[in-house]
């Protein structure tokens, strides 16, 4: 599906045209007019292939490899364009819109390979070092079809263990679970209020894919509803369940009030109903409480309570395990998870699932402009769709990337994995503690 409008390019081609003219004369004579070699141009990138050349350079080809410059350098110079810019106060850079736009566009992987002069390295994600071990190397085939990987994850409610009386029935609680395909589910963009047309986009595309579409409540009670609509449902909003001619699969209130939790859950008991909750809420009270749904929110620089949200989940999946409740929970988390190596990132912090937000609206074209404010263009519905279950379809192929190199099968063993996880902060900490100057 082709960009709407293309991105800007990373670099200017500044040309001086009247010295590139008169190099032009002088070669003129200098060859005898042997046009062929007077119209030939030093970039192997075809920045000067155009019929004017160097008069009128390909800027979004070129990838500043300064050949021409080093050739030239009274002539052509490159500089990083300055409209060129990531989205304030996200985890989003440039770098990342054009991987997401290239993931959108095609579905395909994005390959760097030995042209990639980005860091190893950094804060948030980028802090952590997935294992790639070379033993499982030669067997992970996983993105080829040649083995089977699963990417299903399951949501719901998980009890430790069953409870049987002397007749041999359930006297206790029961699983109450179900799977989606993909271990990401399509969260409700919050920067902006989406329009109907947007929430179509993105609960067809849940469909599609076969995983989940947060939609306001208001939004749901219009629609025939459908096994991938997960209505959110604010306080202010709760006469709007008396709308719903359909009973949702899944159902998520915004904040935690444990008596208003009670009153939905008995109202609709076919419905598994979860909260959404900042990630520096105290999860540990809201599991005991009952909920064994909890989506986590963090801000769109993957920020949390001041904290980067990966620590965040790791803390709250420890402390879970520790109070031996962790199976039965389904954690969600999202903020600040904008690329395909994040998801497995998330996970194994301690994720069940990922909800995607600002990744969407980039994929979809999104113009940003300080704050909050978001404008959408004008799109076709099937354009749209198609952008996002590219979107997926590129990040699922990622991840299977990352379980076959791991040698993990499916991707619930790689919730809380840490193991297969090395943190820069702590290897850093293990390799320069007691040197001077060393921060740590």
């Amino acid at each position: 599906m082709p960009d709407i409008s293309p991105h800007p390019s990373r670099f200017r081609v500044r040309v001086r045209k009247s010295r590139l003219i008169g190099l032009l004369i002088q070669e003129l004579v200098q060859y005898k007019a042997n046009m062929p070699v007077v119209l030939s141009r030093p970039c192997v990138y075809d920045v000067f292939s155009r019929p004017l050349g160097g008069l009128a350079p390909r800027e979004a080809l070129c990838v500043r490899c300064l050949r021409c410059t080093t050739q030239y350098p009274g002539i052509v110079q490159i500089h990083p364009n300055p409209e060129r810019a990531g989205i304030p106060g996200t985890a989003l850079g440039a770098d990342q819109v054009d991987t997401i736009l290239y993931e959108a566009r095609t579905g395909r992987v994005p390959v760097r390979g030995a042209g990639y002069r980005g860091p190893f390295g950094g804060t948030g994600w980028d802090g952590m070092w997935t294992d790639m071990s070379e033993i499982v190397r030669p067997t992970r085939d996983g993105i080829h079809g040649r083995e089977f990987i699963s990417t299903v994850t399951e949501i719901g409610e998980k009890p430790t263990y069953l409870a049987i009386d002397p007749q041999g029935k359930v006297s206790g609680p029961e699983p109450r679970v179900f799977a989606i395909q993909v271990p990401f589910v399509f969260d409700l963009p919050h920067r902006t209020v989406p329009s109907e047309g947007t929430l179509r986009i993105l609960t067809e595309a849940a469909r599609t894919i076969d995983s989940l579409a947060v939609v306001p409540v208001s939004y749901a009670a219009g629609i025939s509803g459908g096994a991938h609509v997960v209505p959110l449902v604010r306080a202010k909003d709760d006469p709007d369940l008396d709308r719903l001619r359909w009973i949702p699969r899944m159902l998520l209130l915004e904040g935690w009030d444990p008596e208003r939790f009670a009153r939905i859950r008995r109202r609709l008991p076919e419905t598994l109903v979860g909260v959404r909750v900042p990630a520096e809420t105290d999860v540990r009270a809201i599991v005991r409480a009952g909920a064994r749904i909890v989506q986590l929110v963090a801000d769109d620089a993957g920020r949390a309570g001041g904290r980067f949200f990966g620590d965040v989940i790791l803390d709250i999946h420890r402390k879970l395990v520790d109070d031996g409740v962790r199976e039965e929970v389904t954690l969600i988390g999202s903020g600040g998870i904008v690329l395909a190596e994040h998801v497995p990132k998330a996970i194994i912090s301690g994720l069940d699932a990922v909800g995607l937000d600002l990744a969407l609206l980039v994929a979809l074209q999104a113009r940003f402009s300080g704050g909050s404010a978001v404008w959408l263009p004008r799109m076709e519905h099937d354009w749209a769709v198609q952008r996002l279950v590219n979107l997926a379809s590129s990040w699922r192929d990622q991840l299977l990337e990352i379980l076959g190199a791991m040698g993990i099968r499916e991707v619930r063993r790689l919730r809380g994995e840490v193991g297969r996880c090395m943190f820069q902060k702590d290897l850093e900490r293990e390799a320069f503690a007691g040197i001077a100057g060393y921060p740590g």
